[in-house]
């Protein structure tokens, strides 16, 4: 390799190795600086967002279409309903939704692969943590990924398919300030609960006392406070407050603040989190209320997910990955959905079967051998 050929473009394959589109992903470690995952998850109204997005992604099956008809393809890839051999579909869901709320991004390992097309068949999660990369000077794509510091291949066994946020950094980047202030907010309440009285000063207006004397005096009132709320002093003795109370802090007030803070910052409606400052939320049915959450909410890590996955490098050419949304969160009640199944059957657009199995019913003798019923 010439000198000069090292600062050509790589030739890169787009889908393998994305290009990385924020420059904060590139220096994540130093703009993150003090904030940790655990940090956030530390403040309850973050936990209480991660935890609904990903409960609610992660419990969402996933399922392979035609692209071109909208038909369901029963006999898909095994990854579809269970992505890692070593964990159920809802856990690696889980913790792949979870890093792209935290680092804006998330990446599988292919672990096998088919041997006729050399697509993936199974995956395992990677935490961000254990991955680095390397990118092109010039065009910003990945050009060499690394796992607990040792390279790994760019296709086949071995190699990485990242997800990417939909132009999201991830909340540990440009929510740090406000995660911090939460942080900060719990630990002085926690202290202020911790406190068995407030922070003061005791005088003495007597004779001065030597130091040993002085310490006596402030061990025997501390210990005291924790036995009783009352005190006793001498006449000489006064005790004076230095501290605000909590309720001189506004702790309740703040909380209440921060946690509506947390709700923009997670995209999540304020009344999930109980953060309903300044709320004016209107009447609206359950299944309103989802199709809302989920189109404002959670449809960017639907798509972030069902797009990867429907690549060519993963799925073949013509079928898409999607969420079965319509069917789990979404799904209407049983009365609303008979009176569409019946209408449907008037006009002929269904078969009886076919009817039977839009609620999941087994169709009377289809399938069904007599003779392997015990």
């Amino acid at each position: 390799m010439g000198l000069f050929d090292r600062f050509r473009p790589t030739k890169i394959e787009a889908q393998n190795a994305p290009q990385i589109m924020s420059e904060n992903w590139t220096i994540a470690p130093l703009v993150v600086g003090n904030i940790s995952r655990s940090d956030a998850m530390s403040v309850p109204s973050v936990a209480r967002a991660a935890s609904l997005i990903k409960g609610i992604v992660a419990s969402t099956p996933l399922e392979l279409y035609r692209d071109s008809t909208g038909e369901e393809i029963d006999n898909g890839p095994a990854w579809i309903k269970q992505p890692s051999p070593s964990q159920p579909r809802s856990v690696t869901l889980a913790w792949t939704v979870d890093s792209l709320i935290f680092y804006g991004q998330a990446f599988w390992q292919v672990t096998s692969v088919s041997e006729l097309d050399g697509r993936p068949l199974s995956f395992e999660w990677v935490p961000n943590s254990r991955v680095t990369f390397n990118t092109d000077l010039y065009t910003e794509f990945v050009t060499q990924y690394y796992v607990n510091g040792n390279p790994v291949p760019m296709s086949g066994i071995g190699s990485l398919i990242t997800f990417q946020s939909l132009g999201d950094e991830g909340v540990l980047v440009r929510g740090a300030r406000t995660i911090r202030a939460a942080v900060d907010l719990e630990k002085a309440t926690s202290i202020a609960v911790a406190t068995p009285m407030p922070t003061g000063v005791i005088k003495n207006t007597g004779a001065d006392l030597s130091e040993a004397e002085a310490l006596g005096i402030l061990n025997a009132f501390e210990k005291s406070r924790k036995n009783r709320s009352t005190a006793y002093m001498t006449s000489t003795l006064d005790y004076s407050v230095t501290q605000f109370s909590p309720k001189d802090m506004t702790y309740t007030e703040s909380a209440q603040f921060m946690a509506t803070q947390i709700a923009r910052m997670m995209n999540v409606p304020a009344w999930y989190l109980s953060a309903e400052m300044n709320n004016s939320m209107t009447y609206a049915n359950v299944l309103d209320e989802r199709k809302q959450f989920v189109d404002l909410s959670l449809r960017p890590y639907y798509a972030a997910i069902e797009d990867r996955l429907s690549l060519d490098d993963v799925t073949a050419r013509g079928n898409i990955v999607r969420f079965a949304i319509d069917d789990t969160f979404l799904r209407s009640d049983a009365m609303e959905r008979l009176n569409v199944i019946e209408k449907m059957l008037t006009l002929g657009l269904i078969s009886l079967e076919q009817a039977m199995e839009m609620e999941d019913l087994t169709p009377n003798g289809n399938n069904i051998n007599e003779t392997n019923i015990l």
